[in-house]
């Protein structure tokens, strides 16, 4: 692609590089000048403009970058009409944005007129959200480079992963001092936790923090549910506690605990009956984001979580303060379950 200031009778057939503006006169970026444009910008009395010529071998900006949405775009998106060189994209539905992103470094260290940008991976979208976009910088880009970066683009789509309408299953263990409020205002937000992807509460129980009677509320519970959630009166501070303990009682497993995201370090992930058990970390009682919301969401979506996803959370793991915290890591000694 050329580029540069030519001669107002030199720019016919060239892109306006930059707006043009003389006494009525208004030629807008990217509009590409011909006979009547030339006409007027001598009537101006303007000697020169700064145009962009494309070379036999360049694709447009607007073609560029959908051909490069098009190659990255998977499962449950909605590619927007290209418009100056960007083409915007959309989820279809609501679900978990899944994202490779060194697919997407690979596109993007190509060449730097060739751009691709996306909401962090893992990240819970809605339907009709805008989850990337992709910028071609010029106004054109030769075909060869824009060949290397579709066919990178190719081998590393991003999708959005649905929400499923799971059936959940709840047991709160209780200890002398818990309220029953407590525990109603956690169902609650839970509930608020589970609408995105209508799913739903299907049953709940409440018994004492013990070992046994938790170990049988879950064998009871789990068949009836795609997924358990227990809520602790007391955090899990060690795998032989009473949530970890009770699952394994039941025939179940224990596959990890602990995650690097605060708050939620103190959750566990167990197996029963081949269902999924959470056992949710203190902080999941309250609605502020934290390490419970970003598993629970990708369960929600059918993406299968491991202990090595969990260790590969912490990049970004230190979530914002909670307040009612009371500032844990600001004194020495301080903390809090969860």
């Amino acid at each position: 692609m050329k580029f540069g200031a030519v001669p107002v009778e030199e720019a016919g057939g060239g892109i306006v590089a930059h707006a043009v503006r003389r006494d009525g006169l208004v030629l807008k970026k990217g509009h590409l000048v011909g006979a009547g444009e030339i006409a007027a910008l001598r009537a101006a009395g303007v000697e020169s403009v700064v145009v962009a010529r494309l070379e036999p071998d360049d694709v447009g900006e607007d073609a560029a970058a959908l051909d490069l949405a098009r190659a990255v775009a998977g499962a449950n998106l909605r590619i927007e009409k290209p418009f100056t060189g960007r083409v915007n994209l959309f989820a279809e539905t609501a679900g978990v944005l899944v994202v490779d992103a060194a697919g997407i470094d690979g596109v993007n260290d190509i060449d730097e007129r060739v751009t691709i940008a996306t909401l962090p991976p893992m990240r819970a979208v809605v339907a009709g959200e805008m989850v990337a976009t992709v910028k071609i910088i010029p106004f054109a880009v030769p075909g060869r480079v824009l060949a290397q970066c579709v066919a990178q683009a190719r081998t590393a789509p991003f999708e959005v992963k649905p929400f499923r309408a799971l059936k959940i299953g709840v047991v709160s263990t209780l200890l002398p001092g818990l309220k029953d409020s407590v525990v109603a205002k956690t169902l609650r937000v839970l509930e608020e936790r589970l609408a995105p992807a209508q799913a739903h509460i299907v049953r709940e129980a409440r018994v004492p923090h013990e070992t046994a009677a938790l170990a049988e509320a879950i064998a009871q519970i789990a068949p009836m549910c795609d997924l358990v959630i227990v809520f602790g009166a007391s955090a899990i501070t060690d795998r032989r506690d009473v949530i970890p303990a009770a699952i394994e009682a039941a025939g179940g497993r224990i596959e990890h605990f602990g995650m690097p995201v605060d708050p939620g370090n103190l959750l566990l992930i167990g197996v029963f009956g081949g269902k999924k058990i959470l056992g949710a970390p203190g902080c999941a009682r309250s609605p502020a984001e934290n390490g419970f919301d970003w598993v629970l969401q990708r369960l929600l979506a059918g993406i299968e979580v491991t202990g090595k996803d969990i260790k590969r959370m912490g990049a970004g793991g230190l979530l914002m303060e909670i307040v009612a915290r009371g500032q844990p890591r600001a004194g020495e000694g301080a903390g809090v379950d969860g």
